[in-house]
């Protein structure tokens, strides 16, 4: 499908990798396209955010990573995000121990932050690129198609194709977020560029 109505309401960094990326992940047609850039979009920060800020306060640390943090450990790692990035995830989605720095080295990077050894591993297999040895070509280079590997990872073209409505919207955000943290964002960034393809299909 044609993802020119969108040329002037994308960054051109986005537009130009879209093309690739739709016929890769098989974005073929005006709903997909239409939820998976509104999802991206506002993971995103409106495409302004391709690394994981960890730069959490003492308060946001116990609440964002309560297994791995407790209030003194939380004092002594505040505002320091590369310490904060090795417990916080240490020991899983194929990261090694604190000592290895895979937690910083394999953190959230690209619109819908890829994050974990494993993850860029699979990543890279996928593309054909060692991420491995340059995890910021994530960030840098794959933005987009990270994002796109993480809808096609979790089958959630299947679930795009179900519709245009509100509960379509809060499942996919479902399993991106965890959660329907930016609902109401998310269904506006939605109808809003859905309202763009659809106009000028």
């Amino acid at each position: 499908m044609d993802s020119t109505p969108l040329k002037d309401h994308l960054p051109a960094i986005v537009y130009g990798q879209l093309p690739d990326v739709m016929t890769k992940f098989g974005i073929d047609n005006v709903l997909k396209l239409a939820h998976f850039i509104s999802q991206c979009d506002y993971e995103s920060e409106q495409f302004t955010a391709v690394r994981e800020n960890l730069n959490y306060s003492a308060k946001a640390l116990l609440n964002t990573f309560p297994i791995h943090f407790n209030a003194a450990t939380a004092a002594a790692y505040a505002r320091q995000p590369e310490k904060i990035a090795h417990p916080a995830y240490a020991g899983r989605i194929g990261n090694g121990n604190e000592a290895r720095g895979d937690g910083w080295n394999f953190r959230g990077r690209g619109y819908i932050q890829l994050t974990g050894r494993v993850n860029y591993k699979a990543l890279g297999d996928f593309l054909g690129i060692d991420l491995l040895s340059n995890p910021d070509l994530v960030a840098t280079t794959y933005p987009l198609s990270s994002a796109a590997f993480f809808f096609r990872e979790n089958n959630l073209m299947a679930v795009c194709a179900r519709g245009s409505t509100p509960d379509v919207i809060t499942a996919v955000t479902k399993i991106i977020n965890g959660g329907t943290n930016g609902l109401a964002g998310r269904i506006a960034s939605f109808n809003r560029y859905y309202q763009f393809l659809k106009t000028s299909a």
